[in-house]
């Protein structure tokens, strides 16, 4: 049973970083508490949103699994923010949870070279100096070798559940947690931490009163997350929205006395940004209401997800109160919110490629790492698998930068900034979020992916393609130009007579796009394709100054700092950033001036020290590098 690489845990880090290491010819084992859990979805049953959909995108760009998934178990399709700029819209799906699952394990089980094994890992075998891992020691005894591990328990490493004053234990509300790896990660010298998060209510909808509430349906052309399909009319079904009111708030103050997190029962943080409704009742008071969006767990299910709701109020409590609520008045409660309380690992201790910086040989993705979303967690997972192959390769990782992709700035602030709460991704952390439009991604990473070796002929050719009809449209773009007929009576079109329609595409002022001046166009070319060409036209001079921007950066992050570097001994340094970079151990200069508490002045004095190596390096020195 020794294998070159082990994965511990299904979920959907574990599924990416799995499948890409079988995919790159590495024998690979990925041992789950439960083969009928891989893939499934423990809390909202959709995929993408605001930031997250980019990353999805990605994902896929870089030959992984998340997007394919989605489109084969849509929902509902929608692309969000419409009404804003391209920079902060992106891609949602609801899913069907049942369907995605399935679909997710026979990617798994079908993929040659990788294997799947029923156990729960308890410890991880090291070498006699405590420095490489060298396999897994599973509950019932077993000792599996491998030269590289892949760490993605999300939420149920020593994990507790917490509903109002009951307690168990347990990752998912009826499942067992992982015991024993966390306390054993403790005793080898690991920054162990804990983390919580919550889940709603899920409800019967025909024991609700849709007529109460507002229909939201999908996007009326619904489009599709993987580069490798093209968009499919496939039937949808409705979300609904209702909100709370001073009734709803009325009864979960007077639960207060009886949650777990008020009464100190929980001592892991929970997301900031994804609160609690009694949480979001104690912070807000003066505010009326919240919104909560019903939405459905699948096509074979009556159960209906009740986002905005989430919950560790007793269940009396969470019934009393849902049943306050407009189209909910009469609701049965299925499944009752819960919140769960997890080990995580500080991924402060993580290198760029995600390889832990105490145990060789380590890598760790997802939840684990403190990061929160199915999303999040699938891009950590694909990053990790091919770093662990490199690993193996005995090749240098790969690590994306901030500047060209969403994955790089998720990855960079997590090793970089660590985590105090669970990690969520938002546009607002990415610098170049205009340039790393969801539209871009494949533009951006699938050449990337073929030099890993995870892009396949077909991923390729459809990459080909479209880069030849996106020039194509350009062109066409350049040559059209607009005529005294068409600026008549146009305000906005006067300047631009005679220009082409190219550079008139820039003037937001201008309505109706490309296709309102080229109606052919929709007949020639898929309308993603005309949409990314307009863009591109849009928005050239803001994307030129990110590039800038982004050079600045790159020059810093160029600038590599040796391991073993001695901050105490850089003089002038601040303590607070001899303090923070001893812990981080920055790959970069430009890593190292995104350290919390590390002051520009502390920058300068790091490049002086190497400038300094780099000058006696060329002198034939040997360069100190303590």
């Amino acid at each position: 049973m020794d294998y070159e690489a082990i994965v511990i845990g299904g979920g959907h880090a574990g599924i990416e970083a799995s499948l890409a290491l079988a995919r790159l010819g590495r024998k690979t084992l990925l041992i789950t508490q439960d083969p009928e859990t891989i893939g499934k979805m423990s809390c909202n049953p959709a995929i993408g949103g605001l930031s997250k959909g980019n990353l999805v995108r990605e994902v896929d760009a870089l030959g992984g699994e998340m997007g394919l998934l989605i489109d084969e178990s849509t929902l509902q399709y929608r692309v969000l923010n419409r009404s804003r700029g391209p920079a902060v819209q992106a891609p949602r799906a609801q899913a069907d949870k049942a369907l995605y699952a399935a679909l997710a394990r026979k990617a798994v089980e079908s993929q040659p070279g990788l294997s799947v094994y029923m156990d729960t890992v308890v410890d991880l075998i090291a070498d006699a100096a405590g420095r490489r891992v060298e396999g897994v020691v599973t509950e019932r005894g077993g000792r599996i070798g491998a030269r590289a591990v892949v760490l993605t328990t999300g939420t149920f490493m020593e994990a507790r559940l917490f509903i109002g004053e009951w307690q168990g234990e347990g990752g998912r509300l009826g499942e067992r947690p992982a015991k024993g790896l966390g306390d054993a990660l403790r005793r080898r010298g690991f920054k162990v931490g804990r983390l919580k998060t919550g889940t709603p209510a899920r409800v019967r909808f025909r024991s609700l009163d849709p007529d109460e509430m507002t229909r939201q349906e999908g996007d009326p052309e619904p489009g599709r997350f993987s580069f490798m399909n093209d968009a499919a009319d496939r039937p949808g079904l409705p979300c609904w929205v209702t909100y709370t009111n001073e009734a709803t708030h009325r009864a979960i103050r007077a639960g207060m006395g009886r949650s777990p997190l008020f009464r100190g029962a929980i001592v892991g943080r929970g997301p900031r940004y994804c609160p609690s409704i009694e949480d979001k009742v104690a912070r807000f008071p003066d505010r009326p209401r919240h919104q909560i969006f019903v939405e459905p767990e699948g096509r074979n299910t009556d159960e209906m997800y009740l986002n905005g709701l989430s919950s560790s109020l007793p269940e009396d409590v969470q019934l009393e109160f849902i049943r306050t609520i407009p189209g909910l008045r009469r609701a049965e409660i299925v499944r009752p919110g819960y919140a769960v309380e997890y080990d995580f690992l500080d991924p402060a201790l993580l290198a760029p490629t995600l390889q832990s910086r105490v145990l060789e040989g380590l890598f760790v993705a997802g939840q684990t790492n403190g990061s929160s979303g199915y999303e999040e967690a699938a891009a950590q997972g694909i990053m990790a698998g091919v770093n662990a192959a490199r690993f193996l390769d005995g090749e240098e990782g790969v690590v994306l930068s901030r500047s060209e992709a969403y994955i790089g700035v998720l990855v960079d602030d997590l090793v970089t900034l660590g985590v105090s709460e669970p990690y969520r991704m938002f546009t607002s952390r990415a610098e170049r979020r205009l340039s790393l439009r969801q539209d871009t991604a494949d533009l951006r990473l699938t050449a990337k992916a073929a030099t890993l070796g995870l892009a396949s002929r077909a991923r390729l050719e459809r990459l080909e393609r479209r880069r030849a009809g996106l020039d194509e449209i350009v062109e066409l773009l350049r040559q059209r130009r607009i005529t005294r007929a068409e600026a008549e009576g146009d305000a906005a079109l006067e300047p631009h007579i005679g220009e082409a329609l190219l550079d008139t595409l820039r003037d937001h002022r201008v309505a109706g796009g490309a296709r309102r001046f080229l109606p052919a166009l929709a007949e020639r070319f898929p309308a993603e394709w005309i949409e990314t060409a307009e863009l591109d036209a849009r928005y050239a001079g803001y994307e030129a100054k990110e590039a800038r921007l982004a050079a600045r950066m790159g020059r810093s992050d160029a600038l590599r700092l040796p391991e073993n570097l001695d901050y105490g001994s850089v003089e002038g340094l601040s303590a607070e950033a001899v303090e923070k970079l001893s812990a981080v151990r920055p790959a970069t200069l430009g890593q190292a001036m995104r350290v919390s508490g590390v002051r520009s002045s502390d920058a300068a004095l790091l490049l002086v020290r190497l400038t300094g190596l780099s000058e006696r390096r060329k002198a034939g020195g040997e360069g100190d590098p303590a």
